[in-house]
């Protein structure tokens, strides 16, 4: 289980995400996905907490909030090899993503 944390600073460090959800329960892991060419933080991150009833609390307090200037946006991650099927988009059924080639990246 994971929490998604988005529109976060892009100065903020796996610590101060650890601290501040540290308020909330234990903290099993954070992670501050950087972009491949500058190596700078890419405004969102996730964060494994101990217990359901810890993820949550964290949620519900953080969801909304505004923390280094900017309101942030918590909620459960979806796993990865969901995403594209269930877009509010259509998927993989056309919709925006150039025909089909949307996919090919990955």
């Amino acid at each position: 289980m994971s929490i998604y944390v988005g529109n976060l600073s892009y100065d903020v460090t796996q610590e101060d995400l650890s601290g501040i959800f540290a308020e909330y329960g234990t903290v099993k892991r954070v992670q501050v996905p950087t972009d491949r060419e500058t190596g700078r933080p890419r405004g969102f991150a996730f964060v494994e907490m101990g217990t359901d009833a810890e993820e949550t609390a964290a949620i519900e307090a953080l969801d909304g909030a505004e923390w280094m200037g900017r309101d942030l946006k918590v909620n459960k991650a979806k796993p990865k090899e969901d995403r594209g099927d269930r877009g509010s988009f259509g998927g993989n059924r056309g919709g925006y993503g150039g025909g089909g080639g949307g996919r090919s990246r990955y």
